[in-house]
């Protein structure tokens, strides 16, 4: 290889980094790669991706000084067949392969669409051409494995690397063999620059996000069905009651917008957006910055924008937590028109001085406005404002705009009450006006139904013999513990004695036995082996207590059979860890009620009252309408498992096919949803006629909208007022209805009272309305001055860093684990702890669910090293060379070396000890 074809290889490497996946050819290369070599490029692929082995492909590749390596790695290209790549290398002329660029960028922007709307099966064989044989039998593999999205994700992948200048015309010829709907938007002859985006509406365009909107019409109709220049593109197509809520804000007045879900607030800020814009006179600018408080939402504002806005000449970008690290914020800030922001990015960026004001945007939208109050990111940004406005700053400030279906009433008792807490939350906004809609409510009643809403008041049942035994076991778990403390005698803490008769199987004994159970982890004696004895015995016996809690709550909602499916699953797990005396104890306990247990359970006449109910008005309603579309909410994720069940085995109920909708938090039983089991439920819910409910958490009640759903059922399931409202606004169909159903009188009172509040907040704004707008503003400004005051004298002390060496002792049964000296900080947010003492405290066990996130591949579970105790204590995985644990604080307690004063920490951000960020060459010493 001569020097000048090393320099080409090297300049033009970008294109085989993106083309490449070198795990194809690396059989090719033998004779030139050792066999560590092959290793390192195959665990880089697994562990940081594709586009990372080709960089370390391509840099072997270059270092190699044998003789013949050049052409047979053309050799290896053409053999695994990348005939375009090796076309490319061979003449260095990489024009077609460039030309596939704006393909490759309208296929990634359509994406989310591809994998819900193409089978990979019915195409691939009309694609294989276009493919490498092995990615061939990837996708036919991923899809046996993991269905069929999954399999469509692979196949894009692939096309996304694909070096063959006609794949995107066979592409778009195999979609139409097969008549998809996908191939109306793949439009070849202009790639991604001039597609014709047809109307996503409320079909396509939210398949990448949870926030969905139900429209009798589509809601972006216009946004995107429209292929001319952005000299011609037409008007927006805007209802009167529309033009009604943005013209304050269009006045240039900072405003409140406050209107029912389901109205088009979107289209509404893109109306005031595009007005802002176009005000300012040559050779100035506005700078337009959206809030979206979740990634879902954040990702639909984002797309909705840019397909609007671009096409009208505009910049559009977007930065959120998930892509922070990748992208300079006072760049994307500095190049664009409109930046749509999670909040959080905005307030990280004053306060490290990224970005050195609000003065450089203005305007500033903040939807779901209103949780502009306390620590929430959306007050930390207008108190930054607020600083400015009252500070006497000479800098120009933003106009604000918030937007939102409730403003709330707080804890107000009456219409004054009411109105204080609304003129807090403009204040917060700085807002002079609130906007809502009052000349076209008749407009707005045709477009946003208000369904029918009716109060169930159901029996319990009459007589529980499963909450009996259940209840028997609690008080013999309470009386060991107490034991525990008889022992103890005075040297018991305070009140950590009074087990007194409480009520099991509610949220009131859950929160005390968690008040108790925090206590006892940090219990001290002088006799440390007694006080671990006695943390671990204090330990178990809450725990079991907790779950005993819980299951009684299942089973007064649901069957006693979920509940004690519940309970058998603890058990079992309680028998796959330590399993000491106590727990030996405490589950022959149980084995010996679980004849009992199950008799009771599979006793018809045991049957909840409630699912009776609850059957009978899925029955009458899907009798009524067969087309009925239904969400569920619940409570807990429990009885989110606990109803699917009921319903799959209900032969009256299972045509129903039940879908399920939880958070992505992780609780102390289980982990969430991760988002793409979010948006997989919710497209399965929108696009498969066949799952005709969804029962759903409270992610469900503000996040999402469904659009064909004309049926509410709130099970046990009640809030503040803006839930009511929002959650009530899920069923917004012509004809729609909205029950609550419930065993306690209280439930059916909070829910009647949230809508009198309803009808207080609406009052409220009313009287608001009605004053002089300097009046109101001067009351404003008032309550803006005494908040700042009282910001100003509670200062803005920081925690003072403690230095001090202390120990992390193990939560469970209090053995030792390590010194915060030997904690190093992977990455800002992973804990990792070095030295070999350390590995002799904890034990490994295969993860049951191993994968790879970020740099970080997770192989591995760590426990206690006590045999009798085996406490979860977090995982290890593999970062870059190094195998390391990664410890989560909630599995410790924290004891101060000097003092013996030992503390429990939620989070490590609440724990302010020196963190020292982890640092290869140490470990590599």
């Amino acid at each position: 290889m001569t020097a000048e074809q090393r320099r080409n290889l090297h300049a033009f490497g970008d294109y085989v980094r993106k083309t490449l996946d070198p795990t194809h050819i690396l059989s090719y290369m033998a004779p030139w790669f050792r066999d560590d070599m092959v290793q390192y490029v195959q665990a880089e692929k697994n562990n940081k991706g594709t586009m990372e082995a080709a960089s370390l492909f391509l840099r072997y590749l270059l270092e190699l000084q044998e003789e013949g390596w050049f052409r047979g790695f053309l050799d290896a290209l053409d053999q695994a067949g990348y005939s375009g790549l090796y076309e490319a290398i061979e003449s260095w002329d990489f024009q077609k392969i460039e030309k596939l660029e704006e393909h490759r960028a309208l296929l990634r922007r359509l994406q989310p669409v591809f994998k819900t709307r193409v089978n990979p099966k019915d195409i691939l064989p009309d694609i294989s051409e276009c493919l490498i044989d092995q990615e061939c039998e990837e996708i036919i593999q991923v899809c046996s494995n993991k269905g069929l999205m999954a399999g469509a994700e692979k196949m894009v992948e692939c096309l996304l690397r694909s070096d063959k200048e006609n794949w995107p015309k066979t592409l778009k010829l195999a979609l139409e063999k097969e008549e998809s709907v996908f191939s109306e938007l793949w439009t070849v002859e202009q790639g991604a620059k001039g597609v014709e985006t047809k109307d996503l509406g409320d079909e396509e365009i939210e398949t990448s996000e949870i926030q969905i909107f139900y429209k009798e019409e589509p809601e972006y109709q216009n946004l995107s069905q429209n292929s001319s220049p952005p000299s011609e593109v037409a008007p927006l197509k805007i209802r009167n009651y529309q033009l009604e809520l943005a013209l304050p804000a269009k006045e240039g007045k900072n405003t409140i917008i406050c209107a029912p879900t389901g109205c088009g607030k979107t289209l509404v800020s893109l109306l005031i957006c595009e007005h802002h814009l176009k005000k300012f006179p040559q050779g100035r600018k506005g700078k337009v910055v959206f809030f979206a408080i979740h990634l879902p939402l954040y990702e639909q504002q984002k797309s909705v924008f840019s397909q609007y806005f671009e096409r009208r000449g505009y910049k559009v970008a977007g930065i959120s937590g998930a892509t922070s690290e990748n992208v300079v914020v006072d760049q994307i800030v500095e190049n664009n028109d409109i930046i749509i922001l999670t909040p959080q990015i905005l307030v990280n960026s004053l306060k490290d001085g990224t970005i050195p004001s609000l003065s450089v945007f203005t305007l500033m939208m903040f939807d779901e406005c209103h949780n502009t109050s306390k620590h929430h990111p959306y007050n930390m940004i207008m108190f930054n404002y607020l600083d400015q406005k009252l500070g006497g700053s000479s800098d120009p400030l933003p106009q604000v705009v918030g937007l939102t279906a409730s403003v709330g009433v707080g804890d107000a008792k009456n219409r004054d009450e009411a109105m204080e807490h609304i003129c807090k939350l403009c204040a917060s906004l700085d807002a002079s006006v609130i906007s809502t809609v009052k000349d076209n409510l008749q407009e707005l009643t045709e477009v946003v139904y208000k369904p029918e809403k009716n109060f169930r008041k159901v029996e319990s049942r009459t007589t529980d013999g499963f909450k009996c035994i259940i209840s028997q076991l609690m008080r013999e778990t309470e009386s060991l513990a107490k034991s525990i403390f008889d022992e103890l005698g005075a040297v018991t803490p305070e009140n950590l004695s009074r087990f007194q008769n409480r009520d099991f199987g509610t949220q009131k004994y859950e929160q005390w036995i968690i008040a108790v159970q925090k206590a006892c982890i940090v219990f001290q004696l002088p006799d440390k082996a007694e006080e671990s004895r006695i943390c671990k015995a204090l330990y178990l016996y809450t725990s079991h207590l907790r779950k005993y809690n819980d299951a009684l709550i299942i089973s007064e909602h649901a069957r006693m059979k979920d509940a004690l499916d519940y309970l058998k699953d603890f058990f079992n797990n309680v028998r796959a860890a330590g399993f000491d005396e106590t727990e030996q104890d405490l589950t022959r306990r149980f084995e010996e009620k679980l004849p009992e247990l199950e008799s009771v359970s599979m006793d018809p006449s045991n049957e909840n009252p409630k699912l009776k109910d609850l059957c009978f008005i899925l029955q009458e309603e899907y009798h009524l309408n067969p087309e009925t579309r239904t969400i569920l909410f619940v409570k807990t994720r429990a009885l989110v498992d606990a109803l699917k069940k009921w319903i799959e085995e209900n032969p009256k109920l299972s045509f129903l096919k039940p879908g399920i909708l939880t958070g992505r938090g992780k609780t102390t039983n289980n982990t969430g949803m991760t988002l793409p089991a979010q948006k997989c439920a919710l497209d399965a819910f929108r696009t498969n006629g066949d799952n005709k409910i969804l029962i759903a958490t409270s992610v469900a009640d503000e996040g999402i909208d469904i659009a064909q759903c004309n049926l509410v059922i709130l099970y046990e399931y009640v809030g503040n007022v803006i839930k009511m409202i929002q959650t009530r606004g899920r069923g917004r169909a012509k004809g729609s209805k909205c029950f609550l159903l419930t065993s306690n009188a209280d439930v059916i009172e909070k829910e009647k009272m949230n809508m009198y509040k309803e009808k207080m907040m609406n009052d409220s704004i009313l009287s608001l309305q009605a004053w002089d707008e300097a009046i109101f503003k001067e009351k404003v400004c008032q309550i803006q001055i005494h908040e700042k005051s009282i910001r100003d004298s509670q200062g803005k002390a920081k925690p003072v860093l403690d230095k001090k060496n202390k120990k992390l002792l193990c939560r469970k049964c209090k053995a030792f684990a390590c010194y915060t000296a030997d904690i190093r900080v992977v990455e800002e947010c992973h804990y990792t702890v070095v030295g070999n003492a350390f590995r002799e405290c904890f034990v490994c066990r295969s993860h049951p669910k191993p994968k790879i996130f970020g740099s970080f591949e997770k192989k591995a579970k760590i426990y206690c090293a006590r045999e009798d105790c085996s406490h979860d204590w977090g995982i290890c995985v593999k970062y870059k060379t190094f195998e390391i644990p990664v410890i989560k604080i909630e599995s410790f307690v924290v004891e101060d070396i000097a003092t013996r004063v030992q503390t429990l920490y939620a989070k490590w951000r609440d724990f302010n000890f020196e963190k020292i960020p982890f640092d290869a060459a140490e470990m590599s010493n």
